[in-house]
């Protein structure tokens, strides 16, 4: 499959190496141009391209950049045919993103996304953390195979789930766009490394009010847990922090 991936933070950066290393055509595009695209993610015959040159002619283009970014992707990618399916990755964190008083207000991410750029958008990738996805794909039919949910229409999901296979996870249809909030920051779904058996409880059991809370509360935990920068926590300290916060 052609795919143009946009970023190359945690997310991107594995994502450009699992799909290029699966077989698929993979462009990877970030803010700075292509010469500072770092030689290492074109090691499986991933190309660097500026963001125009990445999008043209993909099947398929991940976002993998803060939400507060989305807005000035907007004339990029409304002028991509309908066919082509647009994944989101991206998470709300008002720390980080600044008050966006739509989601404030209870819209779910990705709708907020969608409205921004114009068209539809798949969500996927977003609930599980950098390190996970980076380090615990395993084959499939394997029972501790997390897996990633993946929100949309019916025919983005079939497409994300089938890449979301390719990165070492099983792809869980997570139903429509509007039930996406189901996995974002804050609820039982939301960085709490789950397999197939338990997702579909996590997703269900999700608070729309509470979430919002918890997430907060996750941030400022970290934060106290990171202080100066000299006591770090281990790669898994988000997942049980996760997990104690969240379920």
């Amino acid at each position: 499959m052609k795919i143009a991936i946009i970023g190359t933070g945690h997310i991107g950066k594995t994502l450009v190496r699992k799909l290029s290393a699966a077989g698929n055509d993979v462009a990877v595009a970030n803010s700075r141009g292509p010469e500072t695209v770092e030689a290492d993610l074109l090691a499986d015959g991933a190309r660097a391209a500026s963001a125009p040159a990445a999008v043209g002619g993909a099947e398929v283009v991940i976002l993998s950049v803060p939400l507060s970014r989305i807005p000035q992707l907007a004339p990029l990618i409304r002028e991509l045919p309908q066919e082509t399916v647009v994944v989101d990755t991206s998470n709300y964190y008002p720390q980080r993103d600044g008050v966006i008083e739509g989601i404030e207000a209870g819209q779910a991410e990705s709708l907020w996304v969608s409205e921004q750029l114009g068209r539809r958008v798949v969500k996927a990738w977003n609930m599980i953390g950098s390190h996970a996805l980076s380090d615990k794909g395993l084959p499939a039919g394997d029972p501790e195979r997390l897996a990633v949910a993946v929100a949309g229409d019916e025919r983005g999901r079939r497409v994300g789930m089938a890449l979301v296979e390719d990165t070492g996870f099983d792809g869980f249809d997570a139903g429509s766009l509007e039930e996406s909030w189901r996995q974002q920051p804050g609820t039982p779904a939301y960085g709490t490394e789950l397999t197939s058996a338990e997702l579909p409880d996590a997703l269900a059991t999700a608070d729309a009010a509470r979430a919002p809370k918890r997430r907060d509360l996750s941030v400022a935990a970290i934060a106290e847990r990171v202080g100066d920068g000299t006591t770090n926590p281990d790669s898994d300290y988000g997942t049980r922090l996760s997990r104690a916060l969240f379920m």
